[in-house]
């Protein structure tokens, strides 16, 4: 699906289609553009769309094979970052991950998104509800408002990550958790890992918009991103690492747990062994079948044994409470 937003001062349109051409024939000369391709996986539309807004057809590939995350430099026909944004939705116990690219023109955005993003769905309704004023700015300022909501939802994100973390901690520190309680951490820890990596391309990208030959942002868009989103970036760097710190620490305790009950148990059966050792000693002894054990012959030999059977058990049993072995 392609979805078509174009706007100027006196003109803001939403037109939605899959056929590309169709699309492409919609666009004004002098509009500002902002192109959703959403599933986007045929090769010749994308070549289409490349061919026309005039970049290098080396961005076909790039866009196609999903290129790595980051800026890139090395051509310098647009603004190209390819992106990675986690979002708060679980899938086979972990976080789902949207991927995609973004082209950034004189007057374009071009998102190609493998899964629909929901926070540009969020943001080209309000567009289209008119609730945020874009007309009177360009497609710099666009770029500031994809990048303050990608921000914005980091912080929905960890706050239901502080949710979960919070669950676990109660099962962790109230003893009623297993090994899956740890699995539960370590899943979560690693899936949301390269979140890292995310907030080390958004610095990248503000860091290279102090080089003079960047062209992409007029000043006032380009203090909004280093007033606003610098500062933001780095508050939420520091949640993140607080939230891993926190899943560490959570697996670390249930490590503990986890080797404490091994260790009970280990220890319960090495009290059981206890106390049947000495009951095994007598059954041995009683079992070697000597012609000369004049106890044999006695009525009173076989409850006498059993009895003293059961005491060692019994006195064990009540040593072992007493001493809290169990």
């Amino acid at each position: 699906m392609i979805i078509l937003l174009t706007f100027s001062q006196n003109h803001l349109e939403l037109f939605t289609s899959w056929d590309v051409n169709a699309v492409l024939e919609r666009i004004g000369s002098s509009h500002n553009i902002w192109l959703r391709c959403i599933h986007l996986r045929d090769r010749t539309a994308i070549a289409t769309i490349v061919k026309y807004f005039g970049l290098n057809p080396s961005r076909v590939d790039m866009i196609f094979n999903h290129s790595s995350l980051g800026i890139d430099e090395d051509i310098e026909d647009c603004l190209f970052d390819g992106y990675e944004i986690l979002t708060h939705q679980i899938k086979n116990r972990e976080f789902e991950v949207a991927r995609g690219s973004i082209v950034v023109g004189t007057n374009f955005i071009i998102t190609f998104e493998t899964t629909e993003v929901k926070i540009l769905s969020i943001l080209t309704n309000n567009l289209q509800k008119r609730t945020i004023d874009i007309q009177k700015w360009g497609i710099d300022y666009l770029l500031y408002l994809i990048f303050k909501d990608v921000l914005n939802n980091y912080h929905t994100v960890f706050d239901y990550l502080s949710r979960q973390l919070d669950d676990l901690e109660d099962e962790v520190l109230g003893n009623s958790s297993d090994e899956s309680t740890y699995q539960k951490i370590a899943t979560m820890r690693q899936s949301t890992r390269f979140v890292r990596r995310i907030f080390q391309s958004i610095k990248s990208l503000l860091a290279i918009m102090d080089y003079e030959d960047f062209s992409w942002l007029t000043p006032p868009v380009k203090e909004l991103f280093h007033q606003e989103l610098l500062h933001n970036v780095d508050s939420l760097w520091q949640e993140y690492q607080t939230l891993r710190a926190w899943m560490s620490e959570l697996m670390e305790i249930q490590r503990d747990n986890i080797a404490s009950k091994t260790g009970e148990r280990i220890n319960r059966l090495t009290i059981l062994s206890s106390i049947f050792l000495p009951i095994t000693f007598l059954s041995g002894f009683y079992g070697m079948n000597f012609k000369y054990m004049p106890e044999l012959e006695q009525p009173w030999a076989y409850p006498t044994v059993v009895s003293v059977m059961a005491l060692i058990v019994i006195g064990s049993i009540l040593y072992a409470k007493k001493q809290r072995w169990l």
